[in-house]
Order: C-alpha cells, then sequence, then structure tokens
C-alpha cells in the first residue's frame, strides 16, 4: 500500500511540488503500478526471456543494381553545392 506520505517523500526525490489533489491521483497511479509488478511477480522462473513478442528474424534480399541518378541529377534540387558535393552548414569552426 502506498501512503501520501510516500508521494510526497517521492515528489521531493524528484524535486517537483504537488497538490493535495495531484498526490491523491498518484497514489492511486502508484498502486496501480504496484499491483502490475505483483502480477510479474507471479510468473513461473523457468520462462525464457524475450525482446520480440514474435520470433521475427531479419530478411534480407539480394543487392541488385538498378538505375541510378547522375551526380547531375542528385545535385540538381540541391539549394547549395560546391564542386560536384552537397554543401551543408560548417559544424565545427
Amino acid at each position: 500500500m502506498v501512503s501520501i506520505e510516500d508521494v510526497y517523500h517521492t515528489a521531493e526525490l524528484a524535486k517537483i511540488e504537488i497538490t493535495e489533489e495531484q498526490a491523491k491521483k498518484f497514489r492511486k497511479e502508484f498502486e496501480k503500478i504496484i499491483d502490475y509488478f505483483n502480477i510479474l511477480d507471479e510468473a513461473e522462473e523457468d520462462v525464457e526471456p524475450t525482446f520480440h513478442v514474435l520470433p521475427i528474424t531479419n530478411v534480407f534480399r539480394e543487392d541488385v543494381e538498378g538505375e541510378y541518378l547522375s551526380q547531375e541529377e542528385a545535385l540538381s534540387n540541391a539549394k547549395h553545392k560546391e564542386e560536384g558535393y552537397f554543401k551543408g552548414p560548417r559544424v565545427v569552426e
């Protein structure tokens, strides 16, 4: 069970000010979170960890050479270009 004092203590640790109404709301939300963790504690210990819900594997396609843009076509809509390359803003001065 989460007390109002626990909520105020958590708010103090987070360096936030909360109203009494917010504290009551957060207390209910904290209790729901703790209830969820209690449900997770009921899981069997020999359950394999999963990273994805579905057994997904990478699907790669073969590289196929196709049409490509010439340098002039690629740079045709560039606002800033210099010596055949895209020109970007200077990052380090």
